[in-house]
């Protein structure tokens, strides 16, 4: 009996910490679970008519040449390409951590950055693209939803949440994560994380009076050193 009393306090002190841990971001976890219902959504869709659905709420340059703040805000709610599991990971890992060290605010503030600086950068060098003929005009009705934009800019942002040395470190994976498709790829959503990542480093400001981490032993030790 002692074995399963422990065992129970145990699974309800893991419970309990999980609860604290998702009121901690109450923003990063609302926006989860529009995510969940919008996916399980998107599920009982057609084919056809969940290109026409999600189209309707892309941020392609027609979309946003009528109804530009109805789909960058529609746009953030919905998945294209990915399971909704692997965002909560993402989720838990990156806004979370950027919401408990920011606060909601300005955390949300990052991400909207991010994620409207970016969709308007891209597409409007894919406007002038298509001006001058380097990309078909069929282009102006493009399929582009999703949250990556936010969430890259928010990645890009916990650089300055990570300690030194590590931070260095940190900064060139984010560098060569996001960079590499931009040199390879050299399409408009390359373009568009790519920027996503400038903003959230830019944004710097926003993280003087965050609470920074404690430095690590070794940069004490080092710290320490005549």
């Amino acid at each position: 009996m002692g074995i399963i009393r422990a065992c129970a306090g145990g699974i309800r002190a893991c419970v309990g910490g999980i609860r604290s841990y998702i009121r901690s971001a109450p923003g990063t976890y609302i926006w989860l679970a529009v995510l969940f219902v919008t996916t399980v959504a998107m599920h009982h869709m057609s084919p056809e008519f969940e290109q026409d659905f999600l189209r309707q709420r892309s941020t392609n340059i027609h979309e946003l040449s009528t109804n530009p703040v109805r789909v960058l805000v529609s746009s953030a709610l919905w998945i294209d390409g990915g399971t909704w599991l692997s965002y909560a990971v993402l989720y838990t890992v990156f806004h979370a951590t950027a919401e408990r060290w920011l606060g909601t605010a300005r955390w949300l503030a990052v991400a909207a950055a991010a994620h409207i600086m970016a969709t308007l950068i891209s597409e409007g060098l894919l406007a002038l693209a298509i001006h001058h003929g380097a990309a078909p005009p069929s282009s102006v009705n493009t399929l582009d939803v999703g949250v990556s934009y936010a969430l890259a800019g928010v990645i890009a942002v916990l650089t300055y949440w990570v300690p030194t040395p590590w931070r260095y470190a940190y900064l060139l994976i984010v560098i060569a994560v996001y960079g590499t498709p931009l040199i390879t790829g050299r399409t408009f959503t390359d373009l568009g994380h790519f920027t996503s990542v400038l903003i959230g480093l830019a944004c710097f400001p926003l993280t003087r009076s965050a609470v920074r981490p404690a430095p690590t032993r070794w940069a004490i030790r080092r710290s320490r050193k005549p």
